[in-house]
């Protein structure tokens, strides 16, 4: 075959390609409309079911669920509708089978992102948060911003976001603040030993009277939880509505101050922590006799107590066993 001949059966492929390109573009357009439609159907549906829950706080994230296995159903119906159009051999059953073989090597290659599907959708379903609640996970605070099919984003409250795997929220612990109405705070006071306990418990309770971010149901309570070294630690116990961040703040803000000034106003002593030293107080005739030591030990035989050892007067005797006339020679400085 000759370059003439070469070239004209590149030419007859190419004017057989384009021929079956040219009878094949109405069946494409006809797809590519088939499959916007389904497509802009799906998120219309989509967008359905979310407002349809919306109202129901207990069922948004169902809502959500459902929404988006609704929209991947119907865009999935689309693609298939938009093959069999362009392919009119196309069937189902060759695109279930193709998914079949190459479904191991997938779920291999994308095995965390499968995971993480899997527990967005588990998360969804049983609802341990909602979009909006406040929780902490490990060194991490914020509110709930989206719960997506692969991770959850929360905002810090320094104004971070945070994206979270949903395999790790699944799997590990959550603390959600905002899951009840109303929270418990609570705050250690110490007073010192010599003051009144009962006078200083009912103080707290008349400040915590004064507040209006306290609930009067449950009641404020106070306990005495711990005799410290310095202090006699009394726990005052409140609780909020709602529980959200900033409410914690202006109410421990509001709490804490009123128990400070009503316990100082009273002469409440507040004292911080402090530390008692006990030197032995020893003569030279003494060090190493117990029975004779001033403090420290138990008393020993009724005795004269010995004098306390004089710092001028071991500074005197040490300068003394330093001087040159003590019998020793220059030279033996050498």
């Amino acid at each position: 075959m000759n370059f003439q001949e070469s070239i004209a059966a590149a030419w007859a492929k190419i004017q057989g390609m384009l021929s079956g390109f040219i009878v094949l573009l109405p069946n494409i357009v006809l797809a590519a409309i088939a499959f916007i439609a389904f497509f802009f159907a799906a998120r219309w549906l989509k967008m359905l079911v979310k407002r349809l829950t919306r109202r129901h706080r207990q069922a948004r994230n169902l809502g959500m669920v459902l929404g988006r296995l609704a929209q991947g159903i119907v865009i999935l119906i689309g693609l298939f509708v938009s093959l069999s159009i362009v392919i009119p051999t196309f069937r189902a059953g060759d695109l279930v089978q193709l998914l079949g073989i190459s479904g191991v090597a997938i779920g291999f290659a994308f095995r965390d992102i499968l995971q993480n599907f899997l527990a967005g959708i588990l998360i969804l379903l049983t609802e341990p948060f909602q979009i909006d609640d406040q929780i902490v996970f490990k060194e991490y605070e914020g509110t709930v911003e989206n719960i997506q099919t692969r991770a959850t984003t929360i905002r810090t409250y320094d104004g971070r976001r945070i994206v979270i795997p949903n395999s790790e929220l699944f799997t590990n612990s959550v603390t959600v603040n905002t899951a009840f109405e109303s929270r418990r705070m609570e705050y250690d006071v110490g007073i010192g030993y010599g003051d009144n306990i009962d006078r200083a418990k009912q103080l707290i309770l008349e400040a915590l009277e004064g507040i209006d971010t306290v609930l009067r149901d449950p009641a404020p309570d106070v306990l005495v939880i711990d005799l410290a070294q310095s202090t006699v630690n009394i726990r005052v116990r409140w609780w909020i509505k709602p529980p959200r961040r900033i409410d914690d703040l202006n109410s421990r803000d509001k709490v804490l101050s009123a128990i400070k000034n009503k316990l100082t106003e009273a002469g409440i002593d507040l004292p911080f922590p402090t530390q008692q030293i006990l030197f032995h107080d020893q003569t030279e005739e003494t060090d190493g006799d117990r029975a004779r030591q001033r403090e420290g030990w138990p008393a020993g035989r009724q005795q004269e107590v010995p004098k306390p050892r004089s710092i001028g007067d071991s500074l005197i005797k040490l300068a003394q066993m330093r001087s040159p006339s003590n019998g020793s020679s220059s030279n033996d400085k050498r």
